[in-house]
């Protein structure tokens, strides 16, 4: 397998995870992988679920970045240990996150949409009493709005991740439905100089595809893309890497020859063999 390298993995810095960050990275080393970068979970404005505490996805970004240098010099001559962050997209985020991706020296920021009206399609009350295909058309119309309101950042995340928790278990996605929605993202991203992901966590779900589809991997590269970074969104050691035999394969199949990888928010490209 050509990649070795994992651009999404959370640790217990991020809300929704309890690896130890010393856990992942031995596991990504003993995966062969070469480089790996933390992009712990920042959601301000998240209403949680009534199980989830208050600050779920406030993220301690000092604790955080002490503990990741310390491994990153432990595991220097193993592994190149990355400085990220996923930012939450959200209207009422924008001078919130605008202020946090100033706030240190990140090495990748990925923007991410996790919840539409508050509501986080993780769980079962997003969808109930509701149109399937229409809250997608309102989620994905919502990314476009909220990226173009937060030009500080990387890439765009998982973009069609509400797919991996639609009541149909993606059976009645059609990529193509939303192509008008898109390809102005697309458009907007590849003006500005801004990539997008190839995300394997889906799978995880019991879903058999990437985020974004296939489909849309083709339409981001037919349009000009070519900034991708690759991430399984691991946030148990065991899942890094999970799927990166799929994630090349469809890269390949979608006209890529390189993938991306981020250090001091500039792109280098590593070739897909």
């Amino acid at each position: 397998m050509a990649i070795k390298v994992d651009y999404h993995l959370h640790s217990e810095h991020s809300g929704d995870s309890t690896a130890p960050m010393e856990q992942m990275i031995q596991s990504a080393i003993a995966k062969g992988l070469t480089h790996i970068c933390f992009t712990e979970h920042n959601d301000f404005d998240y209403v949680p679920h009534q199980d989830d505490p208050e600050d779920i996805f406030l993220l301690n970004v000092d604790s955080y970045l002490y503990e990741l240098l310390r491994f990153r010099e432990k595991y220097s001559d193993q592994i190149r240990v990355v400085f990220g962050i996923e930012l939450g997209l959200q209207k009422e985020s924008v001078r919130k996150n605008a202020i946090l991706a100033k706030s240190h020296e990140f090495d990748f920021i990925i923007a991410s949409q996790h919840v539409l009206n508050a509501s986080d399609p993780y769980y079962p009350e997003f969808w109930e009493g509701k149109e399937e295909k229409k809250l997608l058309r309102d989620y994905f119309s919502s990314i476009l709005e909220n990226v173009k309101l937060m030009p500080n950042f990387d890439v765009c995340g998982h973009l069609d991740y509400v797919v991996r928790y639609s009541p149909s278990g993606g059976a009645s996605y059609d990529y193509r439905e939303y192509l008008d929605i898109f390809d102005k993202l697309f458009e907007y991203l590849i003006e500005n100089e801004k990539g997008i992901e190839c995300n394997t966590g889906a799978y995880r779900s019991g879903i058999d595809m990437t985020n974004p589809c296939l489909g849309l991997l083709k339409r981001y590269h037919e349009l000009g893309g070519e900034i991708i970074t690759i991430g399984s969104d691991a946030h148990k050691p065991e899942d890094i890497g999970a799927h990166f035999d799929k994630a090349e394969e469809f890269l390949k199949e979608a006209g890529f020859r390189y993938y991306s990888v981020f250090e001091n928010r500039i792109a280098e490209y590593k070739k897909l063999q």
